[in-house]
C-alpha cells in the first residue's frame, strides 16, 4: 500500500538536519535560559541567536519577536493585549478567517463590549477591499484590522500591501495571521508594515509546540502571561530551548532554499491540478485554490462530484489507501458542523458535495499524486 502524506497545511514532516539541532539541544544545552551560570548562559545565548536569526531575515528588530507556543497563542496575545492595553474599539475581520481569530475576536466582543465588523467576501472568499475601506471610515473609534495573509483552507491570497496602505491612511492597526506564510514567502517588514505577525514552526518542517509573533516596535502591547522576565517580560515561563533551536533551524532551511523549494512544490501543484481536471472534469477548485497566480503554491481545495451519502466513506476510503489529507482544516476534523470557510462560500449544492485540501511539500513527488488522482478517480467512478 502508498503512503501518501498531502496534509502539509495542517502540519509538516520536520527536516532531518531540524532534528539533529534539538537532539543537540536537549543532549548538551540542558541549562536554565534564565540561569547565570556556564549551563543557563549557553541555552540563553543560542535563545537570542535564534531571535536575531529570525529578525535578521525579516529585516525586523530582534526585540519584535517574541517566542511562543504556536500561532494560536500568539493571535491571542496580541488581539487580546491590542484591547486591553491599545485602546482598540473596534476589530474589522472576516468570516473565514482561523478560529484562533474568529473565537478571541468574539470572546473580547463579549468581555470589553467592543464593536466587531466583518468585511464583505466575493464569491471566491477574498475581502472586498473596498468594502474595508468604508468600515475603516465609518467612526472615529480606533480600530484593528485582522485579516490572514494566506487562507489555511482555501489558499486565497490577501493583498496585504494594500490592505497596510489602507491601514496606514485610517490609523488603524493591522494584524496578519501569517502562519500559512511565513517560512513560505519572502518577508521584509519594512516594506510591508504589518504591525503584528503570527508564526508556528510545524507548518515550514519545524517542531510542533513552538512559534513567535511579530510585534512592531513601540505599539505599548503588554504581557498577558505573567511571572518571570522571559522574552523581555512580554511572555514569563522557562523558554521551550529545544523547540525554539528547533525553529530556528526550520527557519533558516526554508529560507536559504526558499526559490528552489517555491518551484519544486509549485509544480506539483500545478501538476496535480492539470491532472485531477483530465481525469475528474467535474471536480472543482474551492476559492482561488485552482489559480496558480491568485493562491499559495502549497494547497488546492477541491469539490468533488460525488453523491452526499457515497461521500461519507470518501476520507476512510482515501485513509485506507494510505492518503492523509483534509476535510476542511484539520483544526476542525472534530466537529460535525463542516467548514465555516465553505459555509461562506458554496452553494447549498456544492457544500452536499465533498470537499478536500490537498497539500503539498518538499517532500511529495508527482508518482504520488499520480497514484491520489488514481484512487479519487476511481471512487468517483464506482
Amino acid at each position: 500500500m502508498e503512503k501518501v502524506y498531502l496534509d502539509n497545511a495542517a502540519t509538516t514532516r520536520v527536516r532531518a538536519t531540524v532534528i539533529d539541532k534539538m537532539q543537540e539541544a536537549l543532549s548538551n544545552h540542558y541549562g536554565n535560559p534564565s540561569s547565570t551560570h556556564s549551563f543557563g548562559r549557553s541555552a540563553k545565548t543560542a535563545i537570542e541567536s535564534a531571535r536575531k536569526a529570525i529578525a535578521k531575515y525579516m529585516n525586523a528588530h530582534p526585540s519584535e519577536i517574541i517566542f511562543t507556543s504556536g500561532g494560536t497563542e500568539a493571535d491571542n496575545m496580541i488581539l487580546r493585549s491590542a484591547v486591553r492595553d491599545l485602546g482598540v474599539q473596534s476589530i474589522i475581520s472576516s468570516k473565514i478567517e482561523h478560529h484562533a481569530v474568529l473565537h478571541t475576536v468574539e470572546d473580547l466582543e463579549k468581555e470589553f463590549g467592543i464593536a466587531v465588523q466583518f468585511v464583505d467576501l466575493d464569491s471566491l472568499g477574498n475581502p472586498r477591499l473596498s468594502h474595508l475601506e468604508e468600515l475603516l471610515k465609518r467612526d472615529d473609534s480606533r480600530k484593528l484590522v485582522s485579516l490572514m495573509h494566506v487562507s489555511n483552507e482555501i489558499g486565497n491570497m490577501l493583498d496585504i500591501e494594500m490592505v497596510c496602505r489602507l491601514c496606514q491612511d485610517h490609523d488603524a492597526l493591522f494584524h496578519s495571521d501569517t502562519v500559512q506564510s511565513i517560512g513560505h514567502y519572502p518577508w521584509d517588514v519594512n516594506k510591508v508594515p504589518v504591525d503584528f505577525m503570527t508564526a508556528a514552526a510545524h507548518k515550514f518542517h519545524g517542531p510542533k509546540g513552538v512559534g513567535f509573533a511579530y510585534i512592531r516596535k513601540n505599539t505599548g502591547l503588554k504581557p498577558l502571561i505573567l511571572g518571570g522576565s522571559q522574552e523581555r517580560g512580554f511572555r514569563a515561563g522557562t523558554e521551550s530551548f529545544h523547540n525554539i533551536v528547533g525553529l530556528e533551524a526550520a527557519f533558516r532551511a526554508s529560507y536559504d532554499n526558499l526559490e528552489e523549494e517555491t518551484a519544486y512544490v509549485a509544480d506539483l501543484k500545478k501538476y496535480f491540478i492539470e491532472n485531477l481536471k483530465k481525469e475528474i472534469p467535474a471536480a472543482k477548485f474551492n476559492g482561488n485554490s485552482g489559480n496558480m497566480d491568485k493562491s499559495t503554491y502549497t494547497l488546492v481545495n477541491v469539490c468533488l462530484p460525488i453523491d452526499p451519502q457515497k461521500a461519507l466513506m470518501l476520507l476512510f476510503h482515501l485513509d485506507i489507501k494510505g492518503i492523509a489529507c483534509s476535510k476542511g482544516s484539520a483544526c476542525q476534523s472534530g466537529s460535525d458542523s463542516g467548514s465555516h470557510v465553505l459555509n461562506e462560500i458554496l452553494s447549498e449544492e456544492d457544500l452536499k458535495k465533498p470537499s478536500l485540501r490537498f497539500s503539498f511539500s518538499k517532500y511529495n513527488t508527482k508518482e504520488e499524486l499520480d497514484y491520489v488522482v488514481g484512487v479519487l478517480k476511481e471512487f468517483v467512478a464506482d
